[in-house]
């Protein structure tokens, strides 16, 4: 059991949730639900003593109380809204950097191995689960645990018959529910996610490369494989739907045992003549309302098997990265200058048919290498090997840099651009990149005349990945978040394509050459992948990859 939470409450340490934040949100929930309580209270008294007809003043202070009660709690939600809202933002913001950061200090090749979809499913859902454990599952557990103390101690001076049929339907409703719940979801939730990532990679396959699936006569078999991803992915619903149906039927029960146990309590008090027509009013309505908080407990128990798969896959991924307490480590100060070595490298994908075999290299602060040959013979597989984002099945890749991912900055033709303005899309290599250096960086590659038609300048916002730029003013703001990086070593896959043939020409040789032209520092090593080796200077070294397998 411990190995089973033990992720969870990491992950719940990285979302470095403020106590006093959380008991405020605690607190604005247990007013919205003691608001609607009270209301419930003092409606009853009010109808019930109503019926006696008793002089008109006797009822006024608890008409106000009517209307101030049922103005409060709309208040009182709107401020509990706000504040669970606001803790759980800022904690998948915290968790979120936690992430990158752990992700970035790995040194093994595993994120690689996974599928695209399945990273973004695991960065993206898997950390927006965590966030909805707070609003979904903390926050409601600690209120339902304060409003079972409150009904119980409204209760017990009315009538303590009433008071245990009470307790008996509150923990039925507060552990059994709650515990069928957690079970159905437990035995459903790690079915219903890995059928999810399945979904989500089967569909960005086909969204990046439906033109060349089409091409080739895969498209209809690419469409089938998602139909079928679909399929299970809605019979595993189906799954989880069932069990979760019969958990909820557990709360309208204990409800009826509480109505039953203070029906039977409160003729017995009338019979007596214990109570007044107010408190049997009290007695008999009160107990419809006092199941607002166990309500939501259901949800909370699956919410939290959703919270913990999710944590334990987050766990998995970050592997070695995480320091195991949700704290980011701190990144190591970028060297000026940097040596890249590989020896007797062999490279690729499969062992059994490697991409590249018995590379040496020894490039030097300020080389420069063009990497050419046919489409799959290997030269995107040798540039992630030399990034360290795949280990190399065979020989070594070292530098005198204090570490291999501090040292270098690739540019790949995937690169993201993310949903925000232009200017953060360029600080996500270099923090403290001023405009000035931004400015530089597009001008550099370019990019001058599309800055100027930009309505707000670097506070321009881009679409998701890039939908809002043509293909070429992608792959140009690629390489000018790679320029602003002015690293020691930087590695770039086919940065000029989408281009024309002129601008691009020049921009490969603006980056091969060495000097006041180069859009690179001189110090810097730059490797870079072409399919244009017509286009490389003179001077330049060229390191020819075989013939596609």
């Amino acid at each position: 059991m411990t190995a089973q939470v033990a992720p969870l409450r990491r992950a719940e340490r990285a979302l470095a949730i403020p106590p006093a934040r959380l008991l405020a949100a605690v607190l604005a929930a247990v007013a919205t639900l003691g608001s609607a309580f009270a209301l419930a209270a003092v409606s009853a008294y009010l109808v019930t003593r109503a019926w006696t007809m008793p002089p008109v003043l006797d009822l006024t202070v608890a008409v106000v109380m009517v209307r101030a009660l049922g103005v409060s709690r709309g208040v009182f939600r709107w401020l509990e809204r706000m504040l669970t809202h606001d803790v759980a933002l800022r904690g998948v913001v915290s968790l979120r950097t936690s992430l990158f950061t752990a992700l970035a200090s790995r040194t093994d090749d595993a994120l690689t191995r996974l599928r695209r979809g399945e990273l973004l499913s695991r960065l993206g859902d898997d950390a927006q689960e965590l966030g909805d454990h707070v609003i979904k599952a903390i926050v409601p557990a600690l209120v339902a645990a304060v409003m079972l103390v409150v009904v119980l101690a409204t209760f017990a001076p009315l009538s303590l018959p009433a008071t245990a049929a009470m307790a008996a339907s509150l923990l039925l409703a507060a552990l059994a529910a709650p515990y069928f719940a957690h079970r159905a979801a437990a035995l459903t939730e790690q079915a219903v996610l890995t059928t999810r990532g399945d979904v989500t990679s089967h569909s960005l396959e086909i969204l990046d490369d439906a033109t060349s699936l089409r091409v080739d006569g895969r498209l209809d078999g690419a469409l089938a494989r998602l139909a079928a991803a679909q399929a299970a992915h809605d019979a595993a619903i189906d799954r989880a739907a069932r069990p979760a149906a019969l958990a909820a039927a557990a709360v309208p029960a204990s409800m009826v045992l509480a109505v039953t146990g203070s029906l039977l309590a409160a003729g017995a008090a009338w019979t007596a003549g214990d109570l007044s027509a107010g408190q049997i009013g009290i007695l008999l309505l009160l107990p419809l309302s006092s199941f607002e908080a166990a309500t939501a407990l259901p949800a909370a128990a699956t919410q939290h098997a959703r919270s913990r798969a999710a944590a334990e896959r987050l766990d998995a991924l970050i592997g070695e990265g995480g320091d195991g307490d949700g704290s980011a480590p701190v990144p190591a100060e970028r060297p000026a200058t940097a040596t890249l070595t590989a020896r007797d490298l062999t490279a690729g994908w499969s062992a059994e048919a490697p991409c590249v075999r018995g590379l040496d290299l020894d490039l030097s602060p300020g080389s420069r290498l063009a990497v050419v040959g046919p489409s799959g013979s290997g030269k995107s597989t040798l540039l992630a090997t030399l990034a360290g984002l795949l280990a190399p099945l065979g020989g070594e890749v070292s530098t005198d840099a204090a570490s291999l991912r501090e040292a270098v900055t690739m540019f790949a033709e995937d690169g993201h651009v993310f949903a925000t303005t232009l200017r953060e899309n360029l600080r996500v290599v270099r923090g403290d990149l001023t405009d000035e250096e931004a400015l530089a960086a597009l001008s550099a590659v370019g990019l001058d005349d599309w800055l100027a038609t930009l309505p707000h300048g670097l506070d321009t916002m881009l679409g998701p990945d890039g939908t809002t730029v043509s293909g070429g003013e992608r792959r140009r703001l690629l390489l000018a978040r790679a320029v602003a990086r002015r690293g020691p070593v930087l590695l770039l896959d086919e940065p000029t394509e989408h281009l024309d043939t002129a601008r691009g020409d020049a921009l490969l040789a603006a980056l091969l050459t060495p000097g006041d032209e180069s859009l690179v520092p001189a110090s810097s090593t730059v490797v870079v992948v072409t399919h244009r080796p017509e286009a490389v200077p003179a001077d330049t070294p060229v390191l020819r990859i075989g013939e596609p397998r």
